[in-house]
């Protein structure tokens, strides 16, 4: 809402406050004032002139000389291309010395060999948004009407002086979204009267009714429809402060009319609608739900096609208004009107929203429908433009309102004691100074043992509950005048949780491991939410999904970290590799999901390239759980981290393995199922996902550091032949149990299949390292451990030494 300070000045007593000041006032109330614009800001220099000769640029054909009088003791000669101008017009004009909007300065010049004293100024070179300036002035100059002083402040004139305060209103104060509603909102704040307007007018012997009827047949939606008439009107621009304030409130002038409709909308906050009579095609008007696919040409000359939801006023057969948000061009005020019907009624917001909404139209009218109006203002507003109908375009108003009302209007009392409001604000205001508080804002309030009985005026439709009475009191007390208090608890700095410590660990090494984080939706559909989850769980549906593929919560990250490489593959980025941190929703029947953090992977194309070198690898199996073995050292888990073999669905059968943490299955990683990088046209991808809530929660021991030995170790390497269903990682687990404390690592360096040995068997090849921090090892010691460790193999797979 544009608000023009020197029209507020009409209904609240401005004079010891200036715009800047009542902004920050209005602001601490609780409207945020977004900005003071200041019409004239840097501008001077211009003035009335009237244009006292033209002729032709003897060098230019688009150029005319003119000959200004600029209120001075000579007269001027200033070259102006302007197509309108014209002798005998009051023009504004830029002096030499003046200074433009953007810092522009006028100096004395030649154009074409002719000079130029000045400039004759258009309503944009003057500061004014081309969309607001009349048509009739967009391609040329600003004429004002003959009995303006030459050489009186143009910009004063053209109300240029003022300041537009421009609210950031929240939808639940519409009341502010009129003068008259600002206007008691500041008397408020600056504990004053409001100047209300006093519509006075004589009307004719002629009466209304005779002229027209109305009925309305959906009086839930329109339960007040009032009308007059008014004759012999004659078109012509409205007056200059007619315009110049609707140009401040950011809407354009079309003649006297329609301009009186616009201001009475913005000065009462009602919109009214002003028909043609003659233009009308009856003497009805009948408002009801249009007829599906029924047509109406709106105001601005597109096509609308209506369904049942819509209301439109007609008159009787078609319609010649959308209710609400817009008239019919076939019933348009045009120059040749002589015979007005005017309209003001009250209509059902959310009809309103909805024809708005389902034609794209959001106009003046509409926004404030929608928001709701005062019902006690409709009637107000139309005497107003009656009035303003007789003083600017001679009409006469023919007596008598022609209306329907079923409008039930009740005005709110709520009852609230002063001690309540303390309490809640923790304040000790007095009763009398709360009760003078609602007088400000024109509450009816009486009081007696500090309980109130407050009466919330109409036009607050927002004040309904006590809650809302308690924030007018705090509001205009002043917020900052309410005390402040520390909550009464123990005091601790702030700091992160051993949970959020490890988790920004796990940021830090993927992001540093070459990984990029990725962040995708919760929602999935039925199809894709069981796919690659971790533990079983039914699925958690959504009772208005956004759509079938957003319909269910997931249970693992995997899917939709495949789809944003299908994504990035398409795009030409073939290397990817990718993590997620996210929640997954494990549910139980019909009771809420738990929230469970997890970890995902997700990796493909090339990991590392030198093409200097020639050097090129591929991602693989060992790669990705290269990362989570880097992963688990940082988290100082990797002592009690196993991978064990698996076949899980959508993974590749010989290429997947699931994590352990200690017993406990803590996660999955491996490749793809050849089918399913098929579906998604995607080359080898290796994927992993992990309970991070599992592995970060894990009670781990203490980090150990020992000194480097200073003495030699000893390396023996064997090669065991068993059952190729035996793996490495159980040959491991046994070597390092049997190995006792002088065996202090345990490598695999090559396993073997071939014609050299018998079907079923395989050879898998370890290098053990022996040795003691605090002396140097004999052979003795070092075969006594060795053979425990073969014994061991022996015993358990069967292993035999391989030949």
């Amino acid at each position: 809402m544009f608000v023009s300070y020197n029209w507020l000045s009409e209904y609240v007593d401005l004079t010891n406050i200036s715009a800047e000041e009542l902004a920050e006032k209005i602001t601490r109330s609780g409207i945020e004032v977004e900005g003071v614009e200041v019409k004239n800001d840097g501008i001077k220099g211009v003035v009335i002139g009237h244009v006292l000769e033209k002729e032709q640029h003897p060098n230019a054909d688009k150029l005319n000389k003119c000959l200004v009088d600029i209120g001075e003791e000579e007269p001027v000669q200033i070259i102006c291309g302007a197509p309108n101008v014209d002798k005998g017009q009051k023009v504004a004009v830029a002096k030499v010395g003046a200074v433009l909007p953007e810092n522009f300065k006028i100096k004395k010049a030649k154009l074409r060999g002719e000079a130029s004293h000045g400039m004759i100024c258009s309503l944009q070179e003057l500061g004014v948004e081309g969309k607001l300036v009349p048509k009739e002035y967009q391609e040329g100059i600003f004429v004002f009407s003959s009995d303006v002083e030459v050489g009186r402040d143009a910009l004063e004139v053209l109300n240029l002086d003022d300041k537009v305060l421009e609210l950031g209103l929240t939808p639940n104060r519409s009341d502010c979204l009129s003068m008259l509603g600002v206007a008691y909102e500041v008397a408020a704040i600056l504990k004053q009267d409001v100047k209300l307007p006093e519509p006075s007018f004589q009307s004719i012997d002629e009466k209304a009714s005779d002229y027209i009827s109305v009925k309305v047949e959906a009086s839930e939606e329109n339960p007040l429809y009032a009308a007059r008439v008014i004759k012999d009107v004659k078109i012509a621009p409205s007056p200059l402060w007619m315009q110049t304030r609707l140009m401040a409130a950011g809407i354009r002038p079309h003649n006297n009319i329609v301009d009186i409709t616009n201001y009475v909308l913005l000065e009462y906050g009602q919109p009214l609608h002003a028909f043609d009579y003659d233009r009308l095609g009856s003497k009805e008007i009948v408002v009801r739900k249009a007829k599906d696919g029924e047509q109406i040409v709106t105001l601005d000359e597109q096509k609308r096609v209506l369904t049942k939801d819509h209301l439109v006023i007609t008159n009787g057969s078609e319609p010649v208004a959308l209710a609400g948000v817009m008239g019919g061009a076939n019933s348009e005020v045009q120059d040749d009107t002589n015979t007005i019907l005017l309209e003001a009624a009250y209509f059902h917001p959310q009809t309103v929203r909805k024809a708005s909404k389902d034609h794209g139209l959001r106009s003046e009218s509409s926004v404030r429908f929608e928001k709701g109006i005062d019902p006690n203002r409709v009637l107000k507003a139309l005497e107003r433009a009656a009035q303003l109908m007789t003083e600017l375009a001679d009409g006469k108003v023919l007596d008598g309102i022609v209306e329907v009302n079923t409008l039930d209007v009740e005005q709110k009392i709520i009852s609230i004691s002063a001690e309540r409001i303390n309490r809640l604000l923790g304040t000790a205001i007095e009763t009398n100074e709360m009760v003078a508080i609602f007088k400000h804002l024109k509450f009816e309030v009486t009081e007696q043992n500090g309980m109130m009985e407050v009466t919330v005026p109409t036009r607050r439709g927002d004040i309904a509950i006590e809650e809302d009475l308690i924030e007018e009191v705090a509001r205009l007390y002043g917020y900052d005048h309410i005390p402040t208090t520390l909550p009464v608890a123990s005091q601790s700095p702030g700091m992160l949780t051993d949970y959020q410590k490890k988790r920004r660990k796990v940021h830090r090494y993927l992001e540093g491991a070459g990984l990029y984080q990725a962040i995708t939706y919760s929602l999935t559909s039925e199809e894709k939410a069981p796919l690659y989850a971790l533990e079983e769980s039914e699925l958690t549906r959504l009772s208005l999904p956004m759509s079938e593929d957003r319909s269910v919560l997931r249970l693992s990250l995997i899917p939709h970290l495949i789809e944003v490489v299908k994504y990035n593959n398409a795009r030409q980025l073939d290397d990817v590799a990718l993590y997620e941190i996210g929640s997954v929703f494990v549910s139980e029947g019909n009771v809420q999901p738990t929230e469970k953090e997890r970890l995902a992977g997700i990796i493909t194309g090339t990991w590392h390239e030198q093409l200097w070198q020639g050097e090129k690898k591929k991602v693989d199996f060992f790669v990705l759980k290269g990362v989570l073995e880097g992963l688990f050292d940082v988290l100082n888990l990797s002592s009690s981290i196993t991978y064990k073999q698996a076949k899980r669905e959508g993974m590749h059968p010989g290429r997947t393995a699931e994590i352990y943490y200690g017993e406990e299955l803590v996660g999955f990683i491996g490749q793809l199922h050849p089918n399913v990088q098929k579906d998604y046209d995607l080359s080898e991808t290796y994927v992993f996902e992990l309970s991070l809530s599992s592995i970060l929660t894990t009670e781990t021991a203490s980090v150990v550091y020992e000194t480097i030995p200073r003495f030699p170790s000893i390396t023996r390497d064997i090669a065991l032949v068993v059952d190729r269903t035996v793996s490495a990682g159980q040959l491991k687990e046994t070597i390092i149990a049997a190995g006792g404390k002088l065996l202090k690592d345990v490598k695999v360096f090559d396993v073997y299949e071939g014609e050299h040995l018998e079907a079923g068997k395989k050879s898998v090849a370890f290098s053990l390292r022996y040795f003691d921090p605090e002396r140097t090892l004999t052979d003795e010691e070092v075969t006594k451990a060795h053979t425990q460790v073969l014994t061991a193999v022996e015993e358990e797979f069967g292993a035999t030494l391989r030949g």
